[in-house]
């Protein structure tokens, strides 16, 4: 009863009832605990401040139980662990933990801040990759609507009244645009039904494999995907490393946020093979992997030199800069893509509207003669 009571409490005072932090707001969260306690000032005074000057009252309020976590004893890392964790995500914690462990909070309180901004960074490119096709695939798609469901009965009338037979590409075109205003919610509930059979296959084991799988193998997005995955790995292994998170630890975490089963499903292989004390890049480097040899090859290197954390920043630097060129050239790939399949199908239907009429000039010129 008291979890319901503070739920209707929180209603009745108008605050949020569910907490998202933009990722903007982590990153100016992060940077300034990781100033204000690099100027001197106590941990608990940090949080203190940045909770009563935080504007999202959903994030204030769990800042606030982190305060009170600290005050009462706990260390920071696991006072953020109590959180949920799509606020402070596992890396966030373990990070911390390392921190912690070291005594350089602030320090790596701002290589988290960075990190955090370049996985901003690697998420834009991909929106802005995917929202252009997304948009035309919609304006395509209302268009052809309006047109079948509001334009093309009107012709039907048009052509019963002319009385001349119909080619076969309209004949097709007035059944589709019939089916559509008649049979609507058959459309519409096969529509839903396909969704809720893709999310329920998307959810299965198998299902997340296998669409993981395409995503990785199709054509245009599929080097895409590869590249933002070898990129987010990097990262985030590198600064992982670099805060003092053992490897074992490191690579469990960075399997969970690869975001990819099939990338994880390597990730685990090679850190199974380094429990056993082997080393970290030839299970990557697996006929089949989705890791390249200049990757496999430059984490050897860093494993022999000891200079792991320096080349895989050197990897997802490049992965970067790769995926942003990517982005770019499908950008200007798509747009005339996308404008020719608008102009195929638009100019498709038109073609079937004017083609009984074409057919009747041609009988009405060839009855003159």
């Amino acid at each position: 009863m008291a979890e319901e009571k503070t739920y209707f409490q929180r209603l009745l005072a108008g605050e949020p009832l569910t907490t998202s932090v933009a990722t903007e707001e982590m990153v100016v969260f992060t940077r300034q605990m990781a100033t204000m306690i690099g100027a001197g000032i106590s941990l608990l005074e940090t949080l203190e401040i940045l909770a009563d000057q935080s504007e999202n009252k959903g994030f204030q309020r769990i800042l606030h139980k982190v305060v009170e976590l600290v005050r009462g004893g706990s260390d920071l890392s696991d006072a953020l662990g109590m959180q949920p964790r799509k606020i402070f995500p596992e890396i966030y914690v373990n990070m911390v933990r390392a921190a912690e462990a070291s005594g350089q909070l602030d320090v790596i309180l701002d290589r988290l801040a960075g990190y955090q901004e370049a996985s901003a960074a690697l998420k834009r490119e991909i929106k802005s990759a995917m929202t252009y096709p997304v948009i035309s695939l919609c304006m395509i798609l209302m268009i052809v609507v309006g047109l079948m469901v509001g334009i093309i009965p009107k012709f039907k009338e048009i052509f019963t009244g002319l009385g001349v037979t119909l080619p076969l590409p309209t004949i097709i075109l007035l059944m589709v645009s019939d089916f559509m205003i008649t049979q609507w919610y058959i459309l519409v509930g096969g529509i839903v039904a396909l969704i809720v059979a893709f999310t329920l296959f998307r959810k299965s084991a198998f299902g997340r494999r296998q669409i993981d799988w395409l995503s990785l193998k199709m054509p245009v997005f599929g080097p895409l995907f590869t590249k933002v995955s070898i990129a987010r790995f990097s990262r985030t292994f590198a600064t992982l490393l670099s805060s003092g998170v053992p490897i074992l630890g490191a690579l469990e975490i960075v399997s969970k946020t690869a975001g990819n089963v099939v990338v994880s499903s390597v990730i685990d292989n090679a850190r199974e093979n380094v429990k056993e004390g082997n080393d970290l890049a030839t299970p990557l480097g697996v006929k089949g992997s989705v890791f390249p040899p200049m990757v496999v090859k430059m984490i050897a290197i860093g494993e022999k030199s000891g200079a792991l954390e320096l080349l895989l920043n050197k990897i997802a630097d490049f992965y970067d800069q790769q995926v942003k060129a990517t982005v770019e050239a499908l950008t200007s790939l798509i747009e005339p893509i996308m404008i020719g399949m608008m102009g195929a199908v638009v100019g498709g239907i038109v073609l079937a509207v004017f083609l009984p009429i074409f057919k009747l000039q041609s009988e009405l010129a060839g009855g003159k003669h």
